[in-house]
């Protein structure tokens, strides 16, 4: 099944694309009228000192639940708690300091548990790491180890829908995609953030890539795009023809495989996430005609 959704969903600036109103709606249920996925990244931000890490309240659960249909699917980013192998400097030139809960199967179920009324809702699980010099992560073999030890303690309901987004370019080799295939780990694909396009990634490796796939189209330069718009995310301000086209033919090759995929489209990637969809449709319309 293909899904095509938006990285996050409450921008007023989408009043009259996605929403009715930017005042007094529910945001969600009106986005989910509309599309039948949206990727949850507030709850990345979760680590604010060693012994200080929030996890999801159950108000807001219930909500998001309770916001959208039952065949609707969130992917949802893991907990940078769990993801960072140190914790972020606030000076340049400081010593790094460990990250105690890097990888912890314990606070993983902790924060699975806590989002127990979406579980059926869930399309995936999203590992986002970020770049990892040598000073953090010694090389792709050691990372694998890791990962492989934290996923043999953790709950096996949420072991099926992991998928891991490394933002290593020397990480994207065959050893890595080879581990993921053997475990049945997902892909995500990002194209954006210093990282070669996704085609580059497809092409060379696309027999390892299994479900949950995750293509997250982010763009390049943040800071240009959000001057540019001005915080309105309404219009398209980079249109990127040639990587939509090469998307739509990753999507043709997964759809013949029976491969679930997931688009996660954000603003930052041409300018506006529901006219890149609206571009992207119609890319797949074009390629089936």
């Amino acid at each position: 099944m293909l899904r095509i959704g938006t990285c996050s969903w409450k921008y007023d600036s989408w009043e009259g694309l996605v929403y009715s109103d930017k005042k007094g709606i529910n945001f969600l249920r009106e986005y989910s009228a509309i599309y039948n996925t949206v990727e949850i990244d507030q709850w990345f931000w979760s680590l604010h000192g060693i012994n200080n890490i929030t996890l999801p309240q159950k108000d807001t659960v219930l909500e998001y639940n309770n916001s959208v249909p039952e065949e609707f699917k969130f992917t949802i980013k893991i907990p940078n708690s769990i993801t960072l192998t140190h914790q972020y400097l606030k000076n340049k030139g400081t010593d790094l300091t460990a990250n105690p809960h890097f990888l912890s199967p314990d606070l993983f179920n902790a924060f699975f548990d806590s989002i127990e009324p979406l579980h059926s809702k869930i399309g995936a699980l999203m590992f986002q790491f970020e770049y990892l010099n040598k000073s953090k992560m010694g090389s792709v073999q050691e990372f694998i180890e890791k990962f492989e030890a934290f996923t043999e303690r953790i709950n096996p309901e949420a072991r099926k829908k992991l998928a891991v987004e490394i933002r290593n370019p020397n990480y994207l080799v065959k050893p890595f995609f080879d581990y993921q295939c053997k475990e049945n780990i997902g892909s995500v694909l990002l194209e954006g953030y210093y990282m070669p396009p996704v085609w580059e990634t497809f092409s060379k490796f696309r027999e390892q890539l299994i479900s949950p796939l995750i293509i997250r189209l982010h763009g390049p330069n943040r800071k240009e795009i959000e001057t540019a718009s001005n915080g309105k995310w309404n219009k398209i301000l980079e249109p990127k023809d040639e990587a939509l086209a090469k998307v739509s033919l990753m999507i043709e090759y997964f759809k013949q495989k029976n491969t679930d995929v997931y688009v996660n489209v954000n603003n930052h990637f041409e300018g506006s996430a529901p006219l890149t969809i609206e571009r992207l449709q119609n890319q797949l319309k074009s390629l089936s005609t």
